[in-house]
């Protein structure tokens, strides 16, 4: 059973550590609370129409990996900052390239700036695309992007 065409269900997906945000390394990631953010983006999402924006945050790899297999039929798209796990989670490229639903890529930080681990994304050949580097602006660029992907159908 496929989504109706009209319909707009987005995923966010928040990986580990970022429930510290507003306190974690604000000269790095900004001085917003996830809470924050999340709120921002079911503002933006409201306005854009959209019918259904859900949230998840976890530190579990094999949390975020279920999500995002149980987005299939659920979800039109997936916003996602992997955070850490971007650079290492093979399950969690796996699980994306394994299902239909595409998948934005987000990242409050610039990491093509910072450390050199950083800058490798083991996701980004499976993701749509990735933004990077404009902390909450990324978020909202990632869901009006996903809006408008939806829309044209």
């Amino acid at each position: 059973m496929g989504l109706n065409i009209n319909t707009k269900r987005i995923l966010v997906l928040h990986g580990p550590n970022l429930n510290l945000l507003g306190t974690r390394e604000p000269e790095i990631y900004g001085s917003l609370t996830l809470n924050d953010i999340n709120e921002i983006l079911k503002t933006r999402a409201k306005e854009l129409e959209v019918d259904e924006i859900n949230f998840l945050q976890s530190n579990f790899e094999g949390e975020l990996v279920e999500a995002i297999q149980k987005a299939r039929g659920r979800y039109d798209f997936i916003l996602l900052n992997a955070a850490a796990l971007t650079h290492y989670s093979v399950a969690l490229r796996d699980a994306i390239a394994a299902i239909p639903v595409p998948v934005i890529e987000i990242h409050l930080s610039n990491v093509h700036k910072r450390e050199e681990f950083r800058h490798n994304s083991v996701i980004a050949p499976v993701v749509m695309g990735q933004i990077c580097g404009f902390g909450v602006d990324s978020y909202i660029a990632a869901l009006e992007i996903a809006v408008r992907k939806l829309r044209r159908g």
